[in-house]
């Protein structure tokens, strides 16, 4: 099957050549005639990277009528840097298909200018949930005659706490709509949105369910909790022409990370919620362009980044969601290339290996942390490679050159070799002379076991003393037992405050409740927006959580 035998226009054909698609992905060939022949709901269970923008946009790109003025199409994503993402490649579909509108609306930029854009009339709209549903309480965004709904990454919008949201959104389109659903995995709440809203769908699933790339090796680390960042600089040492994501679990902690690498020498940056969207433009050109050789970033910020020939994957952390594995290793092994996908854990977290092996069946490689020699080894022979592989322009160099001979003619050959590897190596023979074992060994526990509290107190005393200089911890009485994860928290603050620009630091899950930081300044902001709401049904209580502990929280419920 090929692009021009499914029935596109020739104006559409012309976009899909500009854009040198060779041949449908897998995803595109189930889907699109699907689409294009019936009116059939469908559920399509893909990974990130299998063409699944072009599956379902393509077609509702042919469907449109543009001679109705109205919004006929509504695409939903999780974050803001997948929703202008999209929006690009519609646009790059349809740029010789004149009249076609098309509108990406989401959180972080001005709504004023969005409005007055869907005022002039779109056909597609391509949102955030958050921001589309504002829009349609303000009345600026009518869907109510749209023919089509795209869920793109539902299992992400839903562990980013969107539900309510999606369902208020959903109950507003009309009922003989069309919906598709496309999705990595399909956990409980998927499921639930897919037999709510949708009639008999067709499930397409490409690849086992839930499965990560066939060409992605999976490799995990055990070291000490403390050894985390020295166990990543060795990564990157001994992958000279690493070209990867780092994730952390965290925005502040996607900061440190960085702050670190870029203080040490490394061509790395981070893309977090505290950027404006121009400097996130701005992070992202350079990692496209292989300016930057490492991007940090949470799971929240890293949507929407649809990068080729990544090489590495590093799971700074694993995720609280091990369903998100799926999503983080997805982005290496790409179009037939191969990827390693690697995981730093502690002794803690080494547990929940066999369970993401479940998931993405595979089986992890348990390896050692690279020794200094090892390193040293590795980056010697890619520094001789890259010698022995160097073009040489002799226009260029020749006018140097006699000069060049007279002064090093005092050495000889291998003289010449020395000094130079001496003067491109030096700093990592420095660097990783003597350099300690990183590797977690079971004999190694009672040792770390006898210095374990004394560095727990220590951690506890830096986040007092961050939360007092820059952050305000917050008590909410939701924990565990409610479900609840670390990014509903982070959904929750971006929504509830229509602001996915605050600072987030440290969030701590409980059974029955958990603690969250955010910048000081936004201690009113967050109290206001908490107040009345509700997660799954349950009334939400937040209050600052000074003098707030699991202590006390006890004793209230035995005094009451």
């Amino acid at each position: 099957m090929t692009f021009d035998t499914m029935g596109f226009s020739p104006e559409l054909l012309k976009g899909i050549e500009d854009l040198k698609f060779e041949k449908p992905t897998p995803i595109q060939e189930k889907v699109i005639p699907i689409v294009l022949s019936s009116n059939h709901d469908i559920v399509g269970l893909a990974q990130t990277g299998t063409g699944k923008t072009a599956a379902f946009g393509l077609p509702v790109i042919e469907q449109i009528d543009l001679q109705n003025k109205s919004v006929q199409a509504l695409i939903l994503a999780p974050t803001r840097e997948l929703c202008i993402q999209i929006s690009k490649d519609l646009q790059s579909f349809s740029k010789h298909i004149n009249r076609l509108q098309i509108t990406a609306v989401y959180g972080g930029a001005p709504i004023i200018n969005q409005i007055k854009a869907l005022k002039k009339g779109t056909h597609i709209i391509v949102a955030t949930p958050g921001r589309i549903l504002d829009l349609i309480k303000r009345k600026a965004a009518k869907i109510n005659h749209i023919k089509t709904v795209i869920l793109d990454e539902a299992d992400e919008m839903l562990n980013m706490g969107f539900r309510d949201d999606l369902d208020a959104i959903l109950e507003t389109t009309p009922a003989e709509k069309r919906t598709l659903l496309f999705s990595a995995t399909m956990p409980k709440e998927v499921a639930r949105i897919a037999k709510t809203y949708m009639k008999t769908p067709e499930e397409i699933t490409i690849g086992k369910q839930n499965a990560g790339a066939e060409n992605v090796r999976h490799i995990y680390y055990l070291v000490h909790a403390s050894n985390r960042y020295l166990t990543l600089k060795r990564i990157a040492d001994y992958n000279p022409d690493i070209y990867g994501i780092v994730f952390c679990r965290t925005r502040q902690e996607t900061k440190d990370v960085a702050d670190k690498l870029i203080k040490d020498g490394y061509n790395a940056d981070a893309i977090h919620g505290d950027l404006s969207q121009a400097q996130r433009d701005h992070v992202m050109k350079r990692f496209r362009e292989k300016s930057l050789q490492m991007l940090v970033a949470t799971d929240v910020a890293a949507r929407g980044i649809d990068v080729d020939d990544i090489t590495h994957i590093i799971n700074y952390n694993l995720p609280d969601e091990l369903e998100t594995y799926t999503h983080r290793s997805g982005r290496t092994g790409r179009a037939g290339k191969s990827g390693i996908s690697i995981a730093i854990v502690n002794f803690r977290e080494v547990t929940k290996i066999p369970y993401i092996e479940k998931i993405i069946g595979k089986k992890f490689e348990k390896l050692l942390v690279p020794s200094g020699t090892e390193i040293c080894k590795k980056q010697l022979f890619n520094l001789i490679d890259r010698m022995e592989k160097v073009k040489i322009d002799e226009k260029q160099i020749s006018p140097f050159m006699e000069t060049v001979n007279k002064k090093l003619e005092w050495l000889s050959k291998e003289e010449i070799i020395k000094h130079f590897l001496s003067l491109e190596f030096n700093r990592f023979l420095a660097y990783y002379k003597n350099a300690p074992d990183l590797n977690e060994k079971p004999n190694n526990r009672k040792e770390n076991r006898d210095n374990f509290d004394k560095r727990k107190r220590q951690d506890n005393r830096n986040k007092r003393n961050k939360s007092n200089n820059n952050f305000q911890r917050f008590f909410i009485n939701l924990g565990k037992k409610d479900g609840v994860l670390p990014t509903n928290i982070i959904g929750m603050i971006n929504d509830y405050t229509r602001n996915r620009d605050i600072s987030i630091g440290d969030i701590d899950i409980k059974d029955k409740f958990s603690f969250f930081e955010v910048d000081g300044i936004y201690t009113s902001t967050i109290l206001k927006a908490f107040k009345d709401s509700k997660f799954r049904g349950r009334h939400i209580n937040v209050e600052i959580a000074e003098g707030i502990n699991e202590g006390n929280r006890k004793k209230k419920r035995k005094r009451k």
